[in-house]
C-alpha cells in the first residue's frame, strides 16, 4: 500500500535511527518518527513520503515503551540539542552500544562474532545532565521583541527561550539572566540574521570543573576601524564595546568563579559563531582546568594520582565533558601500552592533551595539528606541565606525516620517529584521509590507537587499517 501526506497511521517502532529517531513500519513501508521511542505504539501523521519511506510527526502515544521516561527538560520535543531524553540512560547507552557495533559489521566488514569477542562494554556516566564546560547561546528576540536566549529548535534558527538548559553547568543560568537583564535596562539590541543588524549574537560560557573558574564571551556584531583594530591575540581593552559595559561587568563580577569576561568581534554575515579577535574587558583571559587520569581497570574508576594542567582561551578547543574525558584519555593511555621506551605520533593533537598524557609514559611524541593557535597552546601547555619530550607541528597530518616519511627515507634517516611503536589518532568526524592512512601503514607502528566521534567514518578506516 502506497502512503501520502498527512495519512494518519498506526505503528510500533522497532528500531531508532542514527539521530535517535524512531523507525516503525505499516504493511512493510518505512516510516521515521522523531521523539518515538523503541517499544512505543504510537499515531502519526505522515509529512513528508517518499516511494519505500515517509517522515511522520508524532501525534499520540498509544502505549508507551517499556524504556520512556520523564524527559528532564520541558523543551526536549522542541529544541534541536537533545534527541534522546525521552529514553532512559541505560537504553541510551545499550542504543548508541548497538550503533557502533552496527556500523564496525555493516560499514567496516567485520564478523560480528570477531566484534562481539573484541568489544568491551560501554563506559557512561554517573549523573549525565549538567556535564558541559562549554554552552553557546544565540541571543534574539521573541514575536514581542522581547531580548531572549536559548538554543534553535530543530533544523531551524528559530530560539527556543530557555536559560536553564539541563546539559550545561549549574551557573550558566544566572549569568545568562545577568546578561538579559544588563540588554534589558540599557536597550541593548539583540543580532538579527536577516537583517544584519543588533549588537549581541551570541553568549560563549565556559567552566573549568576542576578549578570551578568561569569565562563569559560576548559575540558582537561591531564594525572596528583599522586604528582601533588589534593586530592579533588577546587584548586587554577599556574601550566601550557594550553601552554602559561598567554595569555589566560589575553584575559578573559577582558570581562567584567569574574569572573572564571577554568580546569576540564578529560582523560577519555568517553562521560561524566566534570571531577571530578577542578584546578582555576584565579579570584574566583564560581559565584553567585539569585533567586526571582514572584507573579505568578499578570500580568507580578513582584517580591514579597523574593530572595535567590546561589554560583554556574563549577559542580553545577542549573536550566539553570533563568527566568523560578523562575517562577517555585513560582508555587511551591503556591501550597505548607504555612503558617510557616507545615514540608515539599523536595525529589531530588539538591543545595536546593527549600527547602530554603519552609524553610522561612515552620516550618521545611528536603532535600534529593544522590550527596554528592549537600548536601554540599545546607547546605552552608542555612547558606548563614541565613536559620536555613532545614537539608539535603545525599542518594536515595527511600532508605532515607523508611529508616526514618521505623525508626520512629519502635522507637514509635513522629517526626513531619513522617507525614508531604507537600512533594515536584522534581525527574529525570525517574521520582520516587516504593519505594519512596510507603513512601510518607504510610506517608500521606496533600499535594504532584510534580515538573516534563518528563510527561510521572509524569503520570504514578501521577497514582499511586491518586490510594493510
Amino acid at each position: 500500500m502506497e502512503y501520502k501526506k498527512n495519512d494518519r497511521v498506526t505503528l510500533t517502532i522497532e528500531d531508532m535511527g542514527s539521530d535517535g529517531e524512531g523507525i516503525g513500519k505499516v504493511d512493510g513501508f518505512t516510516l521515521f518518527i522523531k521523539d518515538a521511542v523503541i517499544g512505543d505504539q504510537v499515531e502519526a501523521k505522515i509529512i513528508k513520503s517518499k516511494k519505500h519511506y515517509a517522515y511522520a510527526r508524532l501525534e499520540k502515544v498509544l502505549q508507551p515503551s517499556p524504556f520512556r521516561v520523564e524527559p528532564k527538560c520541558a523543551y526536549h520535543r522542541q529544541c534541536g540539542g537533545c534527541q534522546l531524553q525521552a529514553i532512559s540512560y541505560s537504553e541510551q547507552l545499550h542504543f548508541k552500544e548497538q550503533k557502533i557495533r552496527n556500523n564496525l559489521i555493516r560499514i567496516g566488514g567485520f564478523d560480528a562474532e570477531y566484534i562481539d569477542e573484541r568489544m568491551q562494554p560501554i563506559v557512561g556516566m554517573e549523573e549525565p545532565f549538567h556535564y558541559r564546560n562549554k554552552a553557546q547561546y544565540p541571543i534574539g528576540t521573541d514575536r514581542d521583541g522581547n531580548v531572549i536566549t536559548g538554543f534553535y529548535a530543530g533544523r531551524t534558527h528559530t530560539i527556543i527561550a530557555n536559560t536553564d538548559c539541563a546539559l550545561g553547568a549549574s551557573e550558566n543560568q544566572q549569568i545568562l539572566e545577568t546578561i538579559l537583564s544588563y540588554m534589558r535596562k540599557n536597550k541593548v539590541t539583540a543580532y538579527d540574521e536577516v537583517t544584519g543588524k543588533g549588537l549581541v549574537r551570541h553568549v560563549l560560557i565556559r567552566k573549568g570543573f576542576t578549578s570551578g573558574q568561569l569565562m563569559v564571551c560576548l559575540v558582537i556584531n561591531k564594525k572596528m576601524t583599522k586604528m582601533s583594530y588589534p593586530t592579533a591575540g588577546v587584548q586587554k581593552n577599556t574601550n566601550e564595546f557594550l553601552p554602559n559595559q561598567g554595569e555589566l561587568l560589575a553584575a559578573l563580577a559577582k558570581i562567584q568563579g567569574m574569572t573572564s569576561v571577554s568580546v569576540s568581534i564578529n560582523a560577519e554575515k555568517t553562521n560561524v559563531i566566534m570571531g577571530t579577535m578577542i578584546h578582555n574587558l576584565w579579570g584574566e583571559s583564560t581559565i584553567e582546568d585539569t585533567i586526571h587520569v582514572r584507573d579505568m581497570q578499578k570500580e568507580n574508576y578513582p584517580y591514579t594520582g597523574d593530572a595535567l594542567t590546561f589554560k583554556i582561551s574563549p577559542l580553545s578547543f577542549y573536550q566539553v565533558n570533563p568527566i568523560q574525558t578523562e575517562k577517555l584519555y585513560s582508555l587511551a593511555l591503556e591501550y597505548a601500552g607504555l612503558t617510557g621506551k616507545e615514540t608515539v605520533w599523536d595525529l589531530y593533537c588539538g591543545i595536546g592533551t593527549i600527547s602530554l598524557f603519552l609524553a610522561g609514559k612515552a620516550k618521545k611524541v611528536c603532535g600534529v595539528e593544522i590550527i596554528p593557535q592549537a600548536i601554540d597552546d599545546a607547546r605552552e601547555n608542555a612547558k606548563r606541565n614541565h613536559i620536555e619530550n613532545a614537539e608539535f607541528f603545525v599542518g594536515k597530518a595527511e600532508e605532515v606525516l607523508p611529508e616526514f616519511y618521505e623525508k626520512a627515507t629519502t635522507e637514509a634517516s635513522s629517526d626513531e620517529m619513522l617507525h614508531p611503536d604507537v600512533i594515536v589518532v584522534d581525527p574529525p568526524r570525517k574521520g582520516c584521509d587516504d593519505a594519512c592512512l596510507n603513512t601510518m601503514l607504510r610506517m608500521q607502528p606496533g600499535r594504532i590507537v584510534y580515538v573516534s566521534c563518528d563510527s561510521a567514518t572509524l569503520a570504514r578506516d578501521l577497514k582499511i587499517l586491518c586490510d594493510g
